[in-house]
C-alpha cells in the first residue's frame, strides 16, 4: 500500500506556496521491518515547481507518528512536536523529511545549533535537497554566518533555479548583510520574474536601484 505525505511545517512557507515539497511514499509494513531507502528523486515541473519523492519502508506506526508530529507543530506545540519527530527520525534514520522538519522546529524554538545539526543530517542523506539547503541558509543567516548562508541559498537555487523563496532570501542577504548590491539586484529581479505581484520586493528593487545610482 502506497501512501503519500507532504512535507509541511515551516515558517518560510505561505499558503500560496506553489512549490511542492518533499513527498514521502511509504509502503506499509510491519513494525519489525528495518527502514530501507532508495535514492531520493527530484522531479522538476516548471509550471508548479519541484517534487521530491523518497521511496522508503517504515512501519505504519512511524508513519502515524510523523503525521501526528506535523499536526502538533501546526498547533504550535514545539516541544511536543520535536519530541515526536525525534522518535520518528530515530526509527527511520534514512528519511530526510523528519530531519528537515526538526531543523525548522528547532529554528522556531531558537535552538540554532540543533537546527543546523538536523538539516545537515538531512543533507547527508540527500545532498541536493533544495528545501534543506534553503532552511540551512536561514539558520546560518540568523547565526550571523552570512557567507555560509549565501552558499546554502545558492545550493538550493542550483538544484531548482525557480525556487523563489531561496531567491528572495539570497537577495535580502546580499542587500542587508553582505552589502553586495549587484548580487541583491540580480536575485531580486530573478525573484520578481517568478513572483511579479510582490509589491514589497518591487519597492526594494526601486530603493536598491536608487542607491546604486541606476
Amino acid at each position: 500500500m502506497n501512501v503519500s505525505s507532504h512535507h509541511a511545517v515551516t515558517p518560510t512557507i505561505r499558503a500560496a506556496f506553489a512549490i511542492l515539497l518533499s513527498a514521502i511514499i511509504v509502503a506499509g509494513c510491519s513494525a519489525t521491518t528495518k527502514p530501507q531507502r532508495k535514492t531520493a528523486n527530484i522531479e522538476i515541473h516548471e509550471a508548479v515547481g519541484f517534487t521530491i519523492t523518497e521511496e522508503v519502508h517504515v512501519s505504519d506506526a512511524d508513519r502515524l507518528k510523523y503525521d501526528e508530529a506535523l499536526r502538533v507543530l501546526r498547533e504550535g506545540s514545539l516541544d511536543r512536536g520535536i519530541a515526536i519527530l525525534e522518535e520518528v527520525a530515530e526509527a527511520a534514520p534514512l528519511v530526510t523529511a523528519p530531519r528537515i522538519d526538526l531543523g525548522i522546529a528547532y529554528h522556531r524554538k531558537g535552538n540554532l545549533q540543533a537546527a543546523e545539526a538536523s538539516l545537515l543530517q538531512a543533507l547527508e542523506l540527500n545532498a541536493n535537497h533544495p528545501v534543506a539547503h534553503n532552511e540551512l541558509g536561514i539558520v546560518y543567516r540568523k547565526a550571523g554566518r552570512f557567507l555560509d548562508a549565501k552558499r546554502s541559498y545558492e545550493a538550493a537555487i542550483s538544484v531548482y533555479p525557480g525556487y523563489h523563496h531561496a531567491r528572495r532570501n539570497l537577495a535580502i542577504l546580499c542587500d542587508l548583510y553582505l552589502a553586495d548590491l549587484d548580487c541583491a539586484l540580480d536575485q531580486y529581479e530573478a525573484y520578481m520574474a517568478t513572483v511579479p505581484a510582490d509589491a514589497e520586493a518591487s519597492m526594494w528593487i526601486t530603493d536598491l536601484q536608487n542607491r546604486m545610482g541606476n
